[in-house]
């Protein structure tokens, strides 16, 4: 049977599908569920390709949609003839929207190695390209008992890795009594599971990381060497119309930080291509500040506007332009990305099998498996050869 969930966008919904499809497991009719993503205007059209893909690959099922793109234009979704109806965020988690029985929370972890733990929800800020916070509300933390108690059922599942999501990890705690900071949360898996190998962080704000949690990514060899940043351009003008916190220098002297206290950590970054006003000089600081920071994870989006967001109100670029700039920015990634795979070639990492034959070092760099691998084994490994983008 095909799987009953598709998810688009981010590992907050990856972890939340989880739990969709145990509850539409006991639903009352087959169902069948989109869970949509809204950070762009090309994920919206993803979100409506899967709509139909699904419907057409199950004809019978009472099909949903759920996600940021359901919630913040439901009828959109509810015009489309496939779409039986729709599930906003606020209750996507609750087994009454799906019809269903009650389910146990956590849902096994039995399709990831990894295990996605959701820890916040929702964001406080105001950037001016981002309609998520109209999707997602107000930042929502999860108390540290309630992530203790998900991280137990993961490990109990036998995940051998956790990573914790969020739409604003590192905004985790502001609306908790005391105001504790994600360092805290860390600290308290850390400290309640020993046995845990390896804890991720998916994509921090720089300008949130917290003395702990910074001491922790650098110090602790159970934090992967993996540091994900929110940073999206590389000029202060830009950054400044985007209303981001943080300055380009700021953003460098992070990854030099960072790397010198770890120099084996990787620097992962979102970046924009063609955003509002951007000119040929700040594209350049773009393109540059892929190796100022030494970003080997790039996640590079071409902009497309958002009705509703102040950035679609700014003089746009013009499509092919943001479309060949986005292309610049991936080659800058690319040209990074491969002189540090090259850099692995003879070192031995940890790697955690994944399900299709390839699997992660604690760096995520990526890595082709030996035959008879089994999902979920940590194996020491030491590559000769990069094939295919894989190491191996």
């Amino acid at each position: 049977m095909s799987d009953p969930v598709v998810t688009l966008g981010c590992r907050l919904n990856l972890a939340e599908s989880e739990a969709i499809r145990a509850m539409v497991a006991g639903a009352e009719r087959r169902t069948v569920v989109v869970n949509s993503c809204a950070v762009t205007a090309e994920a919206v059209r993803q979100s409506r390709r899967a709509v139909r893909r699904l419907r057409a690959a199950n004809p019978d099922a009472r099909l949903l949609v759920t996600g940021c793109a359901a919630t913040i234009d439901p009828d959109e979704f509810i015009a489309m003839p496939e779409v039986d109806g729709v599930v906003a965020n606020a209750a996507k988690l609750e087994a009454a929207a799906w019809q269903a029985r009650p389910a146990p929370r956590p849902a096994p972890a039995t399709r990831h190695t990894r295990a996605f733990v959701p820890v916040q929800t929702g964001c406080d800020h105001a950037c001016t390209f981002c309609i998520i916070p109209e999707g997602r509300g107000k930042s929502v933390s999860q108390p540290i008992v309630d992530v203790l108690r998900v991280v137990e059922g993961h490990l109990q599942a036998d995940a051998r890795e956790v990573v914790l999501t969020g739409v604003d990890v590192t905004g985790w705690g502001a609306d908790l009594p005391g105001s504790p900071r994600l360092g805290d949360l860390v600290a308290a898996i850390l400290r309640a599971f020993p046995a845990l190998p390896r804890l991720r962080l998916s994509s921090l704000d720089g300008v949130e990381i917290d003395g702990l949690l910074f001491e922790l990514i650098t110090g602790e060899a159970r934090v992967m060497p993996h540091v994900h940043l929110s940073l999206q351009a590389g000029h202060d003008l830009t950054l400044k119309r985007m209303k981001r916190r943080h300055t380009r220098a700021e953003a460098v002297s992070l990854s030099e930080r960072l790397r010198a206290a770890r120099p084996e950590i990787a620097i992962g970054a979102d970046l924009i291509a063609g955003f509002p006003t951007e000119d040929d000089a700040m594209h350049a600081a773009n393109v540059a500040i892929v190796a100022d920071c030494g970003i080997v994870h790039g996640h590079v989006f071409p902009y497309s506007p958002r009705p509703g967001t102040p950035a679609a109100r700014m003089p746009q670029v013009p499509p092919p332009l943001v479309r060949e700039r986005a292309a610049e920015v991936r080659a800058a990634v690319a040209a990074t990305r491969a002189r540090w795979l090259e850099g692995l070639i003879g070192q031995t990492r940890e790697v955690l099998a994944e399900r299709d034959g390839t699997g992660h070092s604690p760096e995520f760099a990526p890595y082709r498996l030996p035959k008879g691998t089994a999902p979920g084994e940590i194996v020491s490994l030491t590559p000769t050869r990069i094939r295919e983008g894989l190491l191996e």
